[in-house]
């Protein structure tokens, strides 16, 4: 019948919402669209710790280094970045023990440390590489190599959008590219719709997000003459994945343009919830930060399925404390720590929490022995990760390092698993999330890869 009425443009639509609806707009193009099996969580929200936080001083307390601090390390050392390797370094801040679970969190983290029995912490995550390039690449692709798919490149490949006035995969970016630049978000050999849009803080954060022109039919034109001229030139030349996606990426574009301004204004959030997350902070880069938690539970709530948070600028480093321990993690954890608490509070009370997978790490840990006299090295051998939301069995420890807090000596995680965990959490197969490139089906978990099972519910 809608073939048929109206010269067959009710078909026409029918058709265009289908393809739109299970993001394969195009026939060479495979997305997965439906997981391969009843999924826990519906969206991702991935909380990025630029520079590696310190394990010993957050998440995973040990007696040996209070203990032993100031004395000359007693473990066997592996070559670190800068090799000013110093003695033992016990942590300044005190842990107490929260929830029924007993998990102990250090005085950084006050407001995360009331969440602690919805959280697994796995204290025996490790990488492959110690320099921040590439342990970037190797957390966001899989791979220490440049120029792979990303891991919200890879969700958005695998599973679409559940709403098609924004992107899948969105980055809010708090002010700090991290080292590797936009490849840590790209889509590498995956088509070029599924790369990670970036959201600047700000009451704009796409740019040109506002209409140039007088008269609303006349961008509509625009796009339609654009559109013309490239489907003309693939008609001639064959299918391209670049003219393909610029026709996808302007057509998002133009209905991102009453979307966005409407995620972003947060006059329909009551002045308690503002409290909450931070955004009256006496520190700006609390505020800032509180403003990207609190967009990511508005992106969660419009079925955006990877949403990644950069951290902001605190008028010093990342986490990343060659020296000046004290003050540079307190800085980044007083930008961080009220807004995740309350963005894990606000997903539990508005029924999101269960749809939402929450994940916390950098891309390493730091050493347990100090570089030059008050700061810490990178540490890729043993350090702590937390999950939180579906699926998730809360007021959980997970794996061990050894008494220094140096090596992973207890159910030792790699970053391959913590992607298989999270694909699988989606309802995805990370073995069969697979995509042609090369000669060979690609996938995010490469050859490697196994499910934590000790942190699912």
């Amino acid at each position: 019948m809608l073939r048929q009425a109206a010269c067959g443009f009710g078909g026409v639509a029918l058709s265009s919402m289908l393809a739109q609806s299970s993001m394969a707009g195009s026939r060479d193009v495979p997305v997965l669209g439906d997981p391969h099996y009843p999924a826990k969580v519906k969206s991702v929200i991935f909380l990025y710790m630029d520079g590696g936080p310190s394990q010993v001083d957050t998440f995973d307390p040990k007696e040996r280094l209070t203990k032993d601090n100031g004395k000359p390390f007693a473990a066997k050392r592996e070559p670190t970045q800068f090799n000013n390797a110093g003695n033992t370094l016990g942590s300044p801040w005190k842990f107490n023990q929260y929830g029924e679970s007993g998990i102990p969190v250090s005085d950084l983290f006050k407001h995360v440390a009331q969440h602690v029995d919805d959280l697994a912490v796995v204290r025996s995550m490790t990488s492959n590489f110690s320099e921040h390039t590439n342990a970037n690449y190797f957390l966001h692709t899989g791979s220490g190599l440049q120029g792979r798919p990303s891991m919200g490149a890879w969700t958005s490949y695998g599973l679409g959008s559940e709403n098609q006035d924004l992107p899948g995969f969105v980055v809010l970016n708090g002010g700090l590219v991290p080292p590797g630049g936009l490849d840590n978000f790209n889509s590498g050999f995956l088509p070029a719709a599924f790369q990670g849009s970036t959201f600047q803080s700000g009451d704009m954060p796409v740019a040109n997000i506002l209409p140039q022109e007088k008269k609303p039919g006349l961008q509509r034109a625009k796009l339609d003459l654009l559109a013309s001229l490239d489907q003309s030139a693939m008609q001639r030349d064959g299918v391209h994945d670049q003219l393909e996606s610029a026709i996808k990426n302007y057509e998002l574009a133009f209905r991102m343009q009453s979307a966005v301004p409407d995620l972003t204004n947060l006059d329909d959030e009551t002045a308690a919830t503002k409290e909450a997350y931070g955004m009256n902070a006496k520190f700006e880069p609390t505020q800032i930060y509180a403003r990207q938690c609190l967009l990511a539970r508005r992106l969660v709530e419009r079925g955006v399925r990877f949403i990644e948070l950069t951290c902001p600028k605190v008028r010093g480093d990342r986490w990343d404390q060659h020296d000046g321990l004290r003050d540079g993690h307190e800085k980044n954890a007083l930008a961080v720590d009220q807004p995740i608490g309350a963005l894990l509070a606000d997903l539990k009370q508005r029924g999101l929490f269960e749809e939402t997978l929450v994940i916390w790490t950098g891309e390493f840990g730091r050493t347990p022995f100090a570089q030059g006299k008050n700061g810490r090295d990178h540490n890729p051998y043993g350090f702590s990760s937390w999950l939180a939301g579906g699926g998730i069995k809360g007021g959980t420890i997970y794996g061990a390092t050894d008494e220094f807090g140096y090596r992973a000596i207890e159910n030792k995680v790699e970053i391959h698993d913590l992607h298989a965990t999270m694909l699988h959490l989606l309802g995805v197969d990370h073995e069969r999330l697979t995509f042609r490139w090369s000669g060979r089906d690609m996938r995010l978990t490469d050859v490697h890869g196994k499910l934590i099972d000790g942190i699912l519910a």
